[in-house]
């Protein structure tokens, strides 16, 4: 029943962040996070090889390397940018047959009981140790796979973001089509008026030029989102 619930009460913020297309700085965001992760997993194992050896201070450099790590993992897998939310590819990479989730969490775990156990010069560090290493390379594979796919998602968000602005700036151009010739049409009238029509056409003038402007803002505009 709790299950229920807690099913329940998550839908509407997938449906919200659905609707809601995430930002490029935010996939840049996610991008760092996922690079960040990748960097400091290889320095926990290298500072914790480093203090099993005795060396200086090498435990506090690898203990800070591993909240790095843990804050980076927590990180991307909350707010309305995680795999729950952006779902597909990444959310089964997470959660599905990849068990990445499993895998870093795991990781996590054996690398904070193989540094506990160096500090307190446990007879267990040489067996948590060589864990340690081993699970490292295979991490390794699965967070630059992740990567991978933060880039594609953000790649993917950058053309979606393009196409839509090429569209909006297509019609707008239309707009301002339409209005050169209401433009131009204005000022024949105004022509044809004679004195009279003198006013109209001082103002028939300044609504070409705001066009013009407006079309040379929008030509500038399409050549930035499609280049």
């Amino acid at each position: 029943m709790l299950h229920q619930v807690r099913t329940s009460n998550d839908a509407p913020k997938r449906a919200a962040a659905a609707s809601k297309p995430a930002s490029g700085e935010r996939f840049g965001t996610l991008i760092n996070l996922s690079g960040r992760r990748r960097f400091t997993s290889q320095r926990v194992v290298l500072y914790a090889v480093l203090a099993a050896q005795g060396r200086g201070a090498a435990i506090a450099t690898a203990q800070e390397a591993l909240a790095t790590f843990r804050d980076a993992h927590r990180a991307l897998l909350e707010g309305e940018l995680s795999p729950e939310m952006l779902g597909g590819d990444l959310k089964q990479a997470y959660f599905g047959p990849d068990r990445a989730d499993e895998r870093i969490t795991a990781f996590i775990a054996l690398a904070q009981r193989t540094l506990q156990a160096i500090a307190a010069e446990a007879p267990s560090v040489p067996e948590l140790l060589e864990g340690l290493v081993d699970s490292a390379t295979p991490l390794l594979a699965t967070l630059n796979r992740l990567t991978q796919l933060y880039e594609e998602l953000a790649r993917r968000q950058a053309a979606e973001a393009k196409q839509q602005l090429a569209s909006v700036m297509g019609d707008i151009e239309q707009i301002a089509k339409h209005a050169r010739i209401v433009s131009f049409n204005a000022q024949v009238v105004a022509a044809r008026a004679g004195m009279s029509g003198r006013e109209f056409a001082v103002v028939s003038g300044e609504f070409t030029q705001i066009t013009g402007k407006l079309d040379g803002l929008v030509r500038e505009a399409v050549r930035s989102a499609v280049a």
